[in-house]
Parts: structure tokens; sequence; C-alpha cells
């Protein structure tokens, strides 16, 4: 037995959602590129962001970025998981301090340079970081309910991770959740295939889960499109 067919019908109580659209997990600069990179590549992960992005912007769908940072005080922590561990001794996301801006310029905290003039146009909800892997711990809630927003699409890195963490959650709040599955993608290592994981994850637990191809035409259908 198969399961039952379910959707997202977008409207103006829909958002773009971009998880840790960041150097480190998205540039062959970044640090954690030996993991990831594989599955960015084969995903076309940066271009379907882009796309998902650029057609949020034109057509005033609003966009929201929940993203990932340490500071130095976060290297303090006395117990890790496996994944807080590697990101932590490879330095992943670190920036000088919460109210510091040196050196985040180009660093791997910052955005990759496809999406900064999109993002950086006054517009963009920007929440604050989280520092696991879900958004419990920041204001991404509040700052959705305060716009009225109910409906997510996701996107982002990364798939197992962040991405699903931040689905589960906002399932739990009650938000309709699409992921757009190609425009995330996850770490490949022996044994373990986080891009499958996630897969099968998003299709038993999202509202939608579609191809960026799909979510496009989605958005289309409902007048958020390029042209719009």
């Amino acid at each position: 037995m198969g399961l039952p067919n379910t959707t997202v019908a977008i409207d103006d109580r829909t958002a773009l959602l971009l998880i840790d659209p960041q150097i480190d997990f998205l540039s062959p600069e970044g640090v954690a590129w030996g993991v990831v990179g594989e599955s960015v590549t084969k995903n076309n992960t940066v271009a379907n962001m882009q796309t998902l992005l650029e057609t949020a912007k034109a057509s005033g769908m609003q966009v929201f970025v929940s993203p990932h940072y340490y500071y130095p005080t976060d290297h303090g922590w006395k117990f890790e998981g496996a994944v807080e561990k590697l990101m932590h001794d490879i330095k992943m996301f670190d920036r000088a301090g919460p109210l510091n801006l040196d050196g985040f310029e180009g660093s791997g905290a910052d955005w990759m340079p496809e999406f900064k003039p999109l993002l950086e146009d006054g517009k963009t909800i920007f929440a604050n970081p989280h520092k696991v892997y879900g958004p419990q711990n920041n204001d991404l809630v509040l700052q959705l309910r305060k716009r009225h927003i109910d409906k997510v699409i996701l996107a982002g890195m990364s798939a197992n991770v962040c991405v699903e963490s931040h689905m589960r959650d906002l399932l739990e709040n009650g938000f309709e959740v699409a992921v757009a599955w190609d425009a995330t993608a996850a770490a490949i290592l022996p044994g373990m295939d986080g891009m499958a994981a996630a897969i099968t994850n998003y299709k038993m637990l999202a509202n939608a889960t579609w191809s960026t191809e799909e979510t496009l035409a989605e958005m289309a259908k409902a007048g958020f499109s390029k042209e719009t």
C-alpha cells in the first residue's frame, strides 16, 4: 500500500524559507564541501536555490532565512552529537561574535555570493541563528506568525539534518510544509547517504515533496513567477 497524495496550495500566506544558504555548505571553498559536495553538485542545489529565490523576489513572495552561526563562546560546549562535533572541529559557520562582523564578509558563514544581492535587499526576514539543527531556539516561528505565514516552501542545507529538523518543527507548529528536494543536498559518507534518508522522510512527513521544477510550476499557478 502506498502513501496518499497530499499537496500545498500556494497563496499569499506562503513563504520561501532558506536554511543555511551559506558558503561553508554550498561552495567548493566551504569547509563542509568534502562531505556535501557530491550531493550539491548532483542535485544542482545552488542553481535551484537561486532560481527559487529569484522567482520569490520577482513575484513578491516573502523570503525568510534561518542561518547557522557559531560564536567563540559556542566552542565552550561540554558535549556534542557527531555532526555538531564535526562542525565545531572544522570551524564551520564561525563568526567573531554576535555583535562583531570582523572577517564575516566572504567567510564560510557568509551567504553564497549568488544569493547576496537578493537576500540583502532590505526585505528578507532573517531569523536569529539556530545552533544545532532545528528552529526551536531561534525566532523563526515568531517571525512567520507575525506575518500571517502558515505555509512554507523549504530549501537549503543540509537535507537530512537542518532542513529535515526545520520541516519537523514547523509541522509540529501547525504549518503546511512543502520541500523542494533538489534545492537541498546532504552529506555522503561511508555507509551513510543523507540525501536518501532525507527524501524518505520528506515523502513520509511533508505536506508536499516537489522538485524545483514542480515547485516553480506550483508557484506559477498561484501567480508567483518571474513574469508576475
